[in-house]
């Protein structure tokens, strides 16, 4: 039980830091995307193009587990149901592959949020094996 408590402390603060990485994400998408492309090569607009997509999924999947722990905190729904399928954790497979993040092609914004976005999806994978074995 003293592991659901002490996850549970870090549930705002990780939200926080996946929101802020969030509107990074969004404001890279929006502003910066479109002028870094006009340098690159059409496949590493390619590989710009996939990446993001990549940072994009681990945030939603992040974002989504998140939402599911913060309304077990505040009594929406109950632990089982935050632990459950419906919030679990996903795209494991997109979200754990970091064979680009250090490819000097990528522009180095994108290079920092995969980066960063990899150590969240990684440190909310460990809260959530955590809050199950605890749980357990």
């Amino acid at each position: 039980m003293s592991e659901i408590v002490t996850a549970t402390a870090f549930i705002d603060k990780t939200y926080d830091e996946a929101m802020t990485l969030l509107v990074e994400a969004r404001n890279y998408v929006a502003y910066q995307e479109a002028a870094d492309a006009e340098r690159l090569d059409m496949d590493v607009k390619l590989l710009v193009s996939q990446e993001t997509m990549r940072i994009t999924t681990r945030l939603t999947q992040v974002m989504a587990w998140l939402f599911g722990q913060r309304a077990a905190r505040d009594g929406e729904i109950t632990l089982d149901e935050a632990l459950g399928e419906a919030y679990e954790l996903g795209g494991a497979g997109v979200c754990l592959d970091d064979s680009h993040t250090r490819d000097e092609r990528l522009p180095p914004a994108v290079r920092s949020l995969l980066h960063r976005t990899r150590n969240l999806y990684l440190r909310v994978q460990r809260l959530e094996t955590m809050l199950r074995a605890g749980a357990a």
